[in-house]
Formats: structure tokens, C-alpha cells, sequence
């Protein structure tokens, strides 16, 4: 019997102006206002939302995941994410949309992934295979390793090239499911045995997806859920969902609005354009749409923020194209080497290029752009001042500064307020 086909785009049962869909947008994100929720619930609030937050280990003011919830989490400092990661034990470090941190819970839904690795990775030929029963030994008899602990290795043929074969094995079993992150030293993994890390019951449930379908159900979905409001369009926003190209998504989209877990919604101002939401977050739709808009807050976002994930949609939605820059030449960048968003009530305000010395615990802000139309008045400033002294905060930061570029820019001169 041949698949059931659905029609799409399916036609929006929801129309919505843009501001209530930025308010939206923030809104399922915790970020209307920013820096609501606290502590590790906080923490663990906000990854259950979205499913999965992207893990990127650059750090000039924190990491990526770092970012993400500084502008979440009220008293969120540098330590509190490993903590739920490597002594709590509450979110896991693995993969998602590419390197992701996610909740414990989620380890029976990957089943699937763990499955296809071993498909791709263990077979007798493979360096992987060839390696394991050495690398498992080690970590057996010495504990967490990382690795740097294992001597002797030649290079191997791996996916990004030619690569120390006891490190291939390390990222192969790990992909596999055998080998789990203990902790990490300077970004520098250390793996343990997976029975070391997680509890027997949980590693021995059956895959709540019993085929195909369902798990690519569950994933698009978990996948909406992590933008917010999505576009069906193609990019890495969608990557890590198995057996899912634009062809299949776009019918699982359909399917899953027939069956009542996402609704399709038309934007005014956006003609021509299908939006899709999580029906269980309508609630929060209908909050922005009929209650008083909270008090406004600014807030720093991170280079892979969930809001960003789909620049295009940003773009439409927020009228902000953001690219981050890390990986471009010096000569061709627009902006900066690590340049970070700044929101203030329902809309892109600024983005500003930060450096902070992790001797000496300085902020700088080396330069600052205000986004076309951005007016700064008193309250918008006043909202600036607490978010960059909450920044501070959750640095650590011994000091402020203002550098040189803009020491005398005239519609900057409210950071003089700023003190650490």
C-alpha cells in the first residue's frame, strides 16, 4: 500500500498579525520578558520546551548553550550547566540538531539514532570496531578518559578526515550509544562507560516510536517545538532528523496539522507564507494576543539561539538578518568575529561585539550597532542598563569598559551607568 498523500501547504485554520507573532515568538521562549525563570528549574524549564538546545564550544563571553539560558534564567552563571550535566545528571551532552544538550528523559527517543551509528560504525572492518575493545578496557579499568589518554594510535580514514584512530573510536562508540560524556575540561570531552552514567531502567526502555512514522512524527514535531514558530523551508534547522527531506517534511508537516499536533498559521503582513505551531503551545499564543503586554526587557542572545535557528524567519518575521561570523575571513565580515543579537520588548534592537578577559574578568564592548529605526529613549535605556548589569553578573566580571570605537558615540552615553 502506497503512503497517504496530504496536501500542502495545508491551508492556515489561524491568521495572525506580526506583532502578535514576534510576541509569540518571545513568548514561547521565555523571552517576553527575558530572565524569568530560575535556577536549575529554570534551566530544565526551558529545555523541556524546546526539546534541545545547540551546544557550540567557542567561548568569548560563555558558550553557546551558556547564552541561551543567561537570557532565560535570572541567576544563571558560568557553572550551572555543567552541573545538571556531569554531577546532577538531569540533561544529557549529545546530538539533536548536531551537538545538543537535552534532557535525560528524551535518552529512549534516540533509540533510532543510536541504532543507525551502530549500523554505520559497527562492523568488524571499521576503525571503530577495531579499536573498541581497547578504548573499552581502558575506561573499564581507569575510568573516564579523554583522548589525549590513549598512546600509540595511528591516524585513521574518519568522516572529517584523517583523524587519530583511538579518537575515531571514542566518537564512534560514543554516537553508538556505548560511551557517554563523564564531563568536560576545557570543552575537552572525557568519556565513561553509558551504564556508569545513566540509570539501568532508563537505558534498558523500549523506543516509544514503534516504526518509522511515528519517530519522524515525534521528531518534526520536537523540532517546531524548538523554534517556536516554524517555516517548512530547508536549512540546518531541520538537520538530525532521520530519513527526512524536504519532500518527507513537508508531508509529515500535513499529517501532523490533519491529526491536530500542529496548526497552521497565515500571518498578514507575511502573504503567501504557511507558519506552523505546536497546537500545545496555542495557550501561549492566546496569552500575547489578549493579555497587557508584560513590562519591557532587554536581553543578549546567543550566536545559535533556538529564536535564530531559522534565519530566514527572522528575517520575515523580525526583519533581522543575523550571520554569525565566526568562521569568516576577518576581511569579509560585516560586523565581528563573535557579534551577539540584543532584544528589547518585541524586536531586535542592536547586536554588539563583546571581549572579556578571563584573567582579569573585564567586559568590553568593542563596538556597538544600533538596528535601522532604533530610537533609544529613556525606558529602552534604563531596560539596557539591567540587562548588561545582569551580563555582567553572570560573568562574574570585575569590571566594565566601553571601547574605543565608541567611547563618544552620543546615543551610548547611558553605559556610563553601567558599574561592576
Amino acid at each position: 500500500m502506497s503512503p497517504t498523500r496530504h496536501t500542502f501547504p495545508p491551508p492556515p485554520s489561524l491568521t495572525i498579525n506580526k506583532t502578535t507573532a514576534r510576541r509569540f515568538a518571545f513568548a514561547h521562549h521565555h523571552l517576553w520578558p527575558p530572565r524569568q525563570l530560575k535556577g536549575k528549574d529554570g534551566v530544565r524549564q526551558y529545555i523541556q520546551r524546546v526539546g534541545a538546545i545547540q551546544f557550540d564550544p567557542i567561548n568569548i563571553v560563555g558558550r553557546n548553550p551558556d547564552l541561551v539560558l543567561q537570557s532565560r534564567v535570572a541567576d544563571f552563571n558560568l557553572g550551572m550547566l555543567d552541573e545538571l550535566l556531569y554531577e546532577d545528571r538531569q540533561l544529557l551532552d549529545g546530538w539533536d540538531k548536531m551537538a545538543s544538550i537535552y534532557s535525560v528523559e528524551d535518552w529512549p527517543y534516540f533509540a533510532r539514532q543510536r541504532a543507525r551509528m551502530r549500523q554505520h560504525h559497527g562492523v568488524p572492518e571499521e576503525v571503530v570496531m577495531q579499536v573498541a575493545p581497547d578504548l573499552l578496557g581502558q575506561i573499564k579499568e581507569k575510568g573516564p578518559l579523554s583522548s589525549l589518554d590513549f598512546k600509540g594510535y595511528e591516524k585513521a580514514d574518519w568522516s572529517w578526515g584523517p583523524t587519530k584512530a583511538s579518537r575515531a573510536g571514542l566518537e564512534g562508540l560514543f554516537a553508538m550509544g556505548q560511551l557517554g560524556v563523564d564531563h568536560r575540561v576545557n570543552n575537552r570531552r572525557y568519556f565513561d562507560l553509558i551504564e556508569r552514567l545513566l540509570p539501568g531502567d532508563l537505558l534498558a526502555a523500549p523506543d516509544p516510536n514503534q516504526n518509522e512514522e511515528a519517530y519522524q512524527d515525534w521528531h518534526v514535531l520536537r523540532r517546531v517545538g524548538a523554534m517556536g514558530l516554524a517555516l517548512p523551508n530547508a536549512g540546518e534547522h531541520w538537520y538530525g532528523i532521520i530519513g527526512v527531506k524536504t519532500p518527507e517534511r513537508k508531508q509529515i508537516l500535513a499529517r501532523l496539522v490533519e491529526h491536530g499536533d500542529l496548526t497552521a498559521v497565515a500571518i498578514e503582513e507575511i502573504p503567501d507564507k504557511v507558519f506552523f505551531i505546536r497546537s500545545a503551545d496555542l495557550p501561549t499564543l492566546e496569552t500575547v494576543k489578549n493579555e497587557k503586554p508584560p513590562q519591557q526587557g532587554a536581553a543578549i542572545l546567543a550566536p545559535l539561539d533556538n529564536l535564530l535557528w531559522n534565519r530566514k524567519n527572522n528575517n520575515w518575521l523580525f526583519d533581522f538578518e543575523y550571520i554569525w561570523e565566526v568562521y569568516k575571513p576577518k576581511a569579509q565580515r560585516q560586523y565581528g568575529y563573535y557579534v551577539l543579537p540584543v532584544i528589547y520588548g518585541d524586536r531586535f534592537i542592536a547586536r554588539f561585539d563583546p571581549a572579556f578577559d578571563k584573567k582579569t574578568r573585564h567586559l568590553t564592548l568593542q563596538n556597538w550597532w544600533w538596528e535601522e529605526g532604533v530610537q533609544p529613549d529613556e525606558e529602552m535605556e534604563a531596560g539596557l542598563i539591567a540587562c548588561l548589569q545582569d551580563f555582567l553578573a553572570y560573568l562574574s566580571a570585575e569590571a566594565f569598559e566601553i571601547g574605543e570605537l565608541i567611547s563618544n558615540e552620543e546615543s551610548l552615553q547611558w553605559m556610563e551607568a553601567i558599574s561592576r
